[in-house]
């Protein structure tokens, strides 16, 4: 048991990867919620904690009742409904992220996945607000929960910056990203008008903030750069040959683009050697 504990904590911790951190914070959260929970229904038949916890932790698309409940904005792309809603969802955060952390580094995913989840948050509230088709609807009493907008973000971030990437699915063969991604916000898009309409708006959202991040990206507008030095203490500068080390090791914005539009159109194969160091240094910058 103290193995599997050691396992977790590293691959949550230490692996270098945010994937796992991610992954983990959520998996704790529904079973913190959801064991218990079972445990009160089976001895004194009531749902107490699952109520009170999902009460507090979603979030409502009224104003009024989001006023009173300010923090779920953040706590609802952590909550989720169902076994088979969290496992669906960490398997294509899992998928979709590795991909993009294998050619972007892993400092870009939990930005990805928090500018998600905030854009699905606006686009649920504005919409249930705002949309005539909601008009005279009590959204006071309508919620979601769910990474999935955090999740489309990440999987149209990895689509743009790679749309020609192809992975394999069961019973469909090969299928390029692109076509995987559309094929998603088009059902999501048609499921507006469904039973699920406020969870659509908000993994449209989320598809929307990941397609304009990785444009952004491509131009020269790193949206990580305010968080890096927030977080990121400035490093030593060491004096090589008359030049900062720091300077030299660290690739040009216009190459990095240069090199992120190969790929788009050619594949992460077609690099050369120094292009593909180029990449690994500018992730790890």
């Amino acid at each position: 048991m103290s193995t599997l504990w050691k396992d977790i904590r590293y691959k949550m911790l230490h692996s270098g990867s945010k994937l796992g951190l991610l992954i983990g914070i959520n998996i704790i959260i529904f079973l913190l919620i959801n064991i218990p929970g079972v445990f009160e229904q089976w001895f004194f038949r009531s749902n107490h904690i699952s109520t009170f916890a999902y009460e507090y932790l979603q979030m409502p698309a009224g104003l009024k009742a989001l006023s009173t409940r300010f923090w779920t904005p953040i706590t609802y792309m952590f909550m989720h409904a169902s076994v088979m809603h969290v496992l669906f969802n960490m398997l294509w955060l899992y998928w979709m992220g590795q991909i993009l952390e294998e050619y972007l580094g892993n400092k870009r995913t939990v930005t990805l996945y928090f500018l998600g989840g905030l854009a699905g948050a606006i686009f649920f509230v504005a919409g249930l607000n705002l949309l005539p088709l909601f008009a005279g609807a009590d959204v006071n009493n309508v919620t979601v929960v769910g990474a999935s907008a955090s999740v489309m973000a990440i999987v149209v971030a990895t689509a743009t910056l790679l749309p020609d990437y192809t992975i394999f699915l069961m019973f469909l063969g090969p299928v390029k990203l692109k076509w995987l991604a559309l094929f998603y916000v088009l059902i999501d898009l048609l499921g507006t008008v469904g039973p699920n309409a406020g969870g659509e708006l908000a993994h449209l959202g989320g598809a929307l903030i990941g397609f304009i991040y990785i444009k952004q990206l491509k131009r020269g507008n790193d949206w990580n750069k305010p968080i890096d030095k927030l977080f990121t203490a400035k490093s030593k500068k060491v004096i090589v040959g008359g030049a900062t080390d720091s300077k030299r090791s660290a690739p040009q914005q216009d190459e990095i683009d240069r090199i992120l539009d190969k790929i788009s159109q050619s594949g992460y194969d077609s690099l050369s050697k120094q292009e593909k160091e180029t990449l690994f240094r500018a992730s790890n910058k």
